[in-house]
C-alpha cells in the first residue's frame, strides 16, 4: 500500500503554502501602520456630538498614529473612552484592512428637556439624563415639575410614544409632572390643558386623545375647551 502518492504530496504542499500565506498576511496586517482616522455616525442625521470630538478621543492617547502598528492599538480601551461621552449611546472601534482607524457611533436620542434649579438637560430614550449640546438644540417637549416622582421607565415610555408618533410630536409641546405622579400636557396650537393622569394605560390614552382631536377638528369645537381629561380609558371628558 502506498502512503505517499503525488496527489497526497501535492495536497500537503498546498496546505503548507496556505498556512504560510496566512501567517505572512496576518503578520503584515499586524504591523500595518494607521493611515488616518474616520468617524461615522449612524441613525439620526442631527449631530449632537461633533466628529472632531470623537476623533480627539481616538487620538488623544495615540498622538502620533502613523507610527503605531495596528496590533499595538487597544481598541477596547478606545471604545470605552468613546462610550463614556455622555451624548453617545454606543461606539464601535476597529481598523479596516487598508489601515483606517474607524469609529462607528450611535448618539443618544433626546425625548424631553428639563428646566430646574440645577440647570437644563435632556431625558434620553432610556429615561436617563443627557446633557445639552452646543452643536444642536433638539425640538422636544419641555418637562416641568418633579420628574423623580415618576419611574424613569414610565416617563420615557410616554416621551417615546410622543416622539415616535408624527401627530403627537407636532402637537404635544410640554409635560408637567405633579407631586402625585399625574401628568398634565400642553398642546402647541390650543390653550386647553390635557389631564393625562398617571402613567398607566399610556397607549390607550393617546389613542383616545387622537380620536377626540380628529373629531373635534371637524366640528371646530377645540377652541371651546379648557381641559381635556384622559384619565378614563373608555371616554374623553371635556370641560369648557
Amino acid at each position: 500500500m502506498k502512503y505517499f502518492t503525488w496527489t497526497n504530496i501535492r495536497l500537503v504542499l498546498m496546505i503548507i503554502a496556505v498556512i504560510g500565506l496566512f501567517s505572512f498576511t496576518s503578520h503584515r496586517n499586524a504591523i500595518r501602520k494607521i493611515k488616518k482616522t474616520e468617524v461615522v455616525f449612524v441613525g439620526q442625521n442631527t449631530l449632537f456630538v461633533r466628529p472632531e470630538t470623537v476623533n480627539k478621543l481616538l487620538i488623544e492617547k495615540n498622538k502620533d498614529l502613523k507610527t503605531i502598528n495596528k496590533v499595538d492599538l487597544d481598541l477596547k480601551k478606545l471604545e470605552m473612552s468613546i462610550n463614556k461621552q455622555k451624548m453617545i449611546q454606543k461606539g464601535d472601534v476597529f481598523v479596516s484592512v487598508d489601515g483606517v482607524l474607524k469609529a462607528v457611533v450611535k448618539q443618544k436620542t433626546p425625548l424631553g428637556r428639563v428646566f430646574d434649579e440645577a440647570g437644563s438637560f435632556y431625558i434620553d430614550y432610556e429615561g436617563n439624563k443627557m446633557p445639552l449640546s452646543d452643536n444642536y438644540t433638539a425640538r422636544v417637549p419641555l418637562l416641568s415639575g418633579d420628574i423623580t416622582v415618576v419611574k424613569k421607565e414610565k416617563l420615557s415610555e410616554v416621551l417615546r410614544m410622543i416622539n415616535e408618533d408624527e401627530f403627537l410630536k407636532k402637537n404635544i409641546i410640554g409635560v408637567q409632572v405633579l407631586t402625585n405622579g399625574s401628568l398634565i400636557m400642553a398642546n402647541r396650537n390650543y390653550d386647553f390643558q390635557i389631564d393625562f393622569g398617571r402613567t398607566i394605560n399610556i397607549e390607550k390614552k393617546f389613542k383616545n386623545y387622537k380620536a377626540f382631536f380628529q373629531k373635534a377638528v371637524l366640528d371646530s369645537s377645540l377652541k371651546k375647551y379648557k381641559r381635556i381629561n384622559l384619565k378614563f380609558t373608555k371616554q374623553v371628558v371635556c370641560i369648557k
